[in-house]
């Protein structure tokens, strides 16, 4: 396991601190943390309990959610829209946002679909708190602590109903966007260079399909909890996405996860 600070102990540093859920690869952490890896910005890692009080944190940060970026003495990021923002400022290269007004209306539009509220990630975390609430089996603790998550971000068993159609249409939309894109020579979503949106992507695919373990060693439940089985999902899924977050892995940011 990487190795955090206490909220305690960061919060009267200087530098970049990121608050990232301990012991688990969540992919909104695992995209600042990649968004940073690319601009070669040092961090220190700050401890948040996934599904616990973190009451250290809502006193520095007005929120218990991860992740979050504190950069000096400036006020915390806690949306991944700030923390790219963030990102691109103090390090304006590589640029992961791209000059062009179509262009980086594409990239921001297409990244929030894949980590904004009723995104990709939102709508999968709707059917992992229906798996959990859902079942006779897990322990009141675990419940507990998924209830409190589920009433964060607004479950119910309707929104969980309607959550894997809306997952399938975004990956849709995306092998679509990369087909085109391959069709013309590119490698990447938009235009011929890395941007975020290929990092939201790879980051976020392991909420559909994990790396495999030598490169992500996730415990057995948090795997099997990760890997949709949905089949209309797993059948907008392509190969070729798959493909693409390997090769954005492999070529860009940090393996194996350390978390």
């Amino acid at each position: 396991m990487a190795e955090y600070l206490e909220v305690e102990d960061a919060r009267h540093r200087s530098g970049l601190r990121l608050v990232l859920t301990a012991g688990v690869p969540g992919p909104w952490g695992e995209a600042a943390k990649g968004l940073f890896h690319v601009k070669r910005v040092p961090f220190v890692r700050v401890r948040q309990e996934g599904g616990g009080e973190n009451r250290p944190l809502a006193e520095w940060t007005g929120q218990t959610s991860a992740p979050v970026a504190v950069w000096n003495d400036e006020r915390p990021r806690t949306t991944s829209t700030e923390i790219l923002f963030l990102a691109e400022r103090i390090a304006p290269e590589p640029a992961l946002l791209p000059v062009a007004a179509d262009d980086r209306a594409l990239v921001l539009g297409m990244s929030h679909e894949i980590y904004g509220e009723q995104g990709l990630g939102w709508s999968r975390r709707l059917m992992m708190f229906d798996a959990v609430l859902g079942s006779t089996a897990p322990g009141k603790a675990t419940r507990t602590e998924v209830a409190r998550m589920g009433a964060k971000y607004g479950y119910a068993p309707e929104a969980a109903r309607a959550a894997p159609s809306r997952v399938a249409a975004i990956v849709d939309m995306l092998a679509r966007r990369l087909d085109a894109q391959v069709a013309r020579g590119s490698r990447f979503f938009v235009g011929d260079r890395l941007s975020a949106l290929d990092i939201y992507w790879a980051t976020f695919a392991a909420m559909l399909e994990p790396l495999a373990d030598e490169f992500c060693p996730m415990p057995a439940g948090i795997r099997a909890m990760y890997a949709v089985k949905d089949k209309v999902i797993r059948d907008a899924l392509s190969t070729r996405l798959l493909a693409h977050r390997d090769f954005i892995y492999q070529e860009y940011l940090e393996l194996p996860l350390e978390f």
